[in-house]
């Protein structure tokens, strides 16, 4: 090791700052108190201010980054900036975060001699919509992922995913649940609901792959059988991914007056607090912090039987599994889920928060990347 005596040099690597905020700050708790120094690099954004509360955090400005952009000119413009980033801070191991980082900041980092480990936080519009794209992804990530000490998985299955196509050995895998959520912070306690209606809430990014559309479709199916419901949107458009939804739909939907869109919220917790029902109809995911900050407040969850959510969500157990891009299925599953009484929605919620707890506790998935980290740099 390099600097730090006690621990090293740690960076974290991501294609926004809203990840790290949102996503990384128990692993920055966690290095900071095993005594490492830790530098992150991803493009500024309004998150940087985690760096009030982690005043001791080196952050590189990642300029050269375009997320979802395919021309190989600015992907080597940005493995150079990466590459000149990696031989300034010199780290003893560099994680990264999300595709782009995951491939060219591997071949940066191995450039150099530097160890890596990449960080498969879901795979995304590729995966999802397949094609060309999903072509060029597999290709790079078969000739990064040999590069890396190792490749960490959020979800079992996409774990399998790799390793069946022969992207990764089986030796260099491993899969942890998910980014782990604050169970201190997401926790039960008193709302001030004022309607006796049953709030059914979608909260996240405004996708399409989301299933949002199937969320709105289904509430509309809900609607017309039943007045003793409401459904909430909570999130933001995300104008920047290609699946983003078209702003004329949204206002179309709000138009309706079946959905009530509350935008985003920063604070999510009241808005989980006064719902009865988290739903989530994505169409694949890594583990969705959606679901697993619902089930950390004890909140019953509807989510979709796909990667990454039937790891989460045990169907009639702590929510209800449904298929995915099924619009009639959800509105079922919805009037499957209005026949419980509340005694069975809050065994339900109190089945998730002890899963939530248990499996996906923040300070767990922390602890299991540091313990592979430690165990490559001993």
């Amino acid at each position: 090791m390099k600097e730090n005596k006690k621990g090293g040099i740690i960076a974290l690597v991501a294609n926004t700052t809203w990840n790290i905020y949102n996503f990384r700050l128990n692993l920055i708790e966690k290095f900071l108190s095993e005594g490492f120094k830790v530098i992150v690099v991803a493009p500024v954004d309004e998150y940087l201010i985690y760096k009030d509360k982690y005043p001791a955090v080196l952050h590189y400005n990642l300029q050269k980054l375009e997320r979802d952009g395919v021309n190989p000119f600015t992907d080597f413009r940005l493995f150079l900036e990466l590459r000149s980033i990696y031989k300034k801070i010199n780290p003893d191991m560099i994680l990264h975060f999300t595709n782009k980082p995951n491939i060219y900041g591997t071949f940066a980092a191995k450039s150099l001699n530097i160890k890596s480990i990449a960080i498969i936080t879901g795979l995304g519009y590729p995966f999802i919509h397949g094609g060309f794209l999903k072509c060029i992804v597999t290709s790079l990530f078969k000739i990064s992922g040999s590069l890396n000490e190792k490749l960490i998985f959020e979800n079992i299955e996409d774990r399998e995913l790799f390793e069946s196509l022969h992207i990764i050995s089986k030796n260099k895998s491993i899969s942890i649940k998910g980014c782990g959520v604050n169970t201190s912070w997401f926790k039960p306690f008193e709302n001030n609901k004022k309607s006796a209606k049953t709030i059914f809430a979608f909260v996240g990014r405004l996708l399409y792959d989301k299933g949002i559309k199937e969320f709105v479709e289904a509430a509309s199916i809900v609607g017309t059988l039943r007045k003793d419901v409401e459904f909430l949107i909570v999130g933001e458009i995300d104008e920047k991914n290609p699946a983003t939804i078209d702003k004329k739909e949204l206002i179309q939907w709000v138009e309706g007056e079946m959905i009530q869109y509350l935008g985003f919220v920063k604070d999510i917790r009241e808005i989980i607090a006064s719902s009865d029902c988290i739903v989530l109809p994505s169409y694949r995911e890594a583990i969705a912090r959606t679901i697993t900050e619902g089930m950390a407040m004890g909140k019953p969850i509807i989510t979709s039987q796909t990667a990454g959510c039937r790891e989460a969500v045990e169907d009639g157990e702590n929510g209800f599994l449904v298929e995915i891009k099924n619009s009639h299925a959800l509105a079922e599953t919805f009037l499957k889920f209005l026949s419980l009484s509340q005694e069975e929605r809050n065994l339900m919620g109190e089945k998730g928060r002890i899963k939530a707890c248990t499996e996906f506790d923040d300070t767990i998935i922390a602890d299991q990347i540091y313990g592979i980290v430690h165990g490559i740099l001993k």
